[in-house]
C-alpha cells in the first residue's frame, strides 16, 4: 500500500472514538518475540495459504506482539475491497475503517470479555478454546453479517497469545453479537450477555442421526420427495422434522440451519 495513503487512513480516522491500543490490553501484554522466532512464522504462515487455497476459507493471523496482522488471505470475503497486502498493511486500523462505529465498542468490549475469561482458564488448556462473534463489515455503503471465530496458535510460556488464527465466514444471525466461548471436543458452551456482562454456561446442542441426515442430504441439493426416498419417510415427515430441526437451531431456512451447523461444527 502507498505510505502516503496509509498515513492519511490513520488521520482520518485519529479521532474516531476506537484507538487501536483499545484492542491490546495489557492483561494479555506479551514480552519481547526474538526475530529468530519470527524467521520460524514462514512455515505458519505457508500452511495457512495452503489451508486458504484449499478450503477457500477467509482467514487471518494476529500477532499480539507487533500488534498487526502476521497473515492475511486472498479470500475477498473479510478485504472490504481491498488487496489482502493492503488488509495486512493496515492491520487493526482496518476494524476502525471497515467496521460500523457502533459496533467498535462491542468489539472492543468482547476483546476485553474474552481476555477476561481466558486468563481464569489454566494455562496448559488455553491453546484448545476458541471465541465466536459476529460483526458487519462496510465495503462502500454495503453492510455483510460476519462470523468470527478467534483461537489461539502460539503461546508464551506465561499462556498469553502471541499469535492467534481467525477465520472469517458469512454469519448464521441477522444480528451483531452472539457471543460464545467454546472448548475443542466439549458440546458445552459459554455466552456472553452484554446487558451483564456475565459468561453464561450453555448445555449445547446435539443432534440426532436423523437431523444430521437431513441436513447433509439437503446440502447435497437433494429435494424434499428425494429426501424422503432416501430415508424411507413420508414427506411430511421430512417438512415436521425441518421445522423442529430449525427450532432448535433458532434459524429460518435451510441455508441458514446449514451455516449454523457448520459454524458449530454439528455435522
Amino acid at each position: 500500500m502507498n505510505p502516503v495513503y496509509l498515513c492519511r487512513i490513520k488521520n482520518k480516522y485519529s479521532e474516531a472514538m476506537t484507538k487501536v491500543k483499545d484492542f491490546f490490553l495489557s492483561i494479555n501484554a506479551v514480552a519481547d518475540i526474538p526475530d529468530d522466532e519470527y524467521q520460524k512464522t514462514a512455515v505458519l504462515i505457508s500452511a495457512f495459504e495452503a489451508i486458504s487455497r484449499t478450503t477457500c476459507q477467509s482467514l487471518y493471523v494476529i500477532d499480539y506482539f507487533r500488534k498487526d496482522f502476521l497473515y492475511v488471505s486472498a479470500n475477498p470475503l473479510f478485504l472490504c475491497g481491498h488487496a489482502a497486502g493492503e488488509v495486512r498493511e493496515m492491520g487493526y486500523m482496518f476494524y476502525i475503517k471497515n467496521v460500523p462505529e457502533e459496533e467498535q465498542a462491542m468489539l472492543t468490549e468482547i476483546n476485553r470479555a474474552g481476555f477476561d475469561f481466558f486468563n481464569k482458564i489454566p494455562v496448559d488448556e488455553r491453546i484448545h478454546y476458541t471465541i465466536s462473534y459476529n460483526f458487519h463489515l462496510l465495503n462502500g455503503k454495503k453492510k455483510t453479517l460476519i462470523n468470527h471465530k478467534l483461537t489461539p496458535v502460539l503461546m508464551t510460556g506465561e499462556g498469553k497469545i502471541w499469535l492467534a488464527a481467525c477465520v472469517v465466514s458469512l454469519s448464521s444471525h441477522d444480528t451483531p453479537g452472539h457471543i460464545e466461548m467454546r472448548k475443542a471436543g466439549q458440546t458445552a458452551f459459554w455466552t456472553y450477555s452484554r446487558e451483564s456482562r456475565r459468561w453464561t454456561e450453555n448445555p449445547g446442542i446435539v443432534l440426532n442421526e436423523r437431523e444430521r441426515d437431513i441436513l447433509l442430504l439437503s446440502a447435497q441439493g437433494y429435494t424434499m420427495d428425494e429426501i424422503a426416498g432416501r430415508l424411507f419417510l413420508a414427506v411430511d415427515t421430512i417438512k415436521f422434522q425441518k421445522r423442529r430441526l430449525f427450532e432448535k437451531l433458532e434459524v429460518k431456512n435451510i441455508v441458514e440451519a446449514l451455516s449454523f451447523a457448520s459454524n458449530h461444527k454439528l455435522l
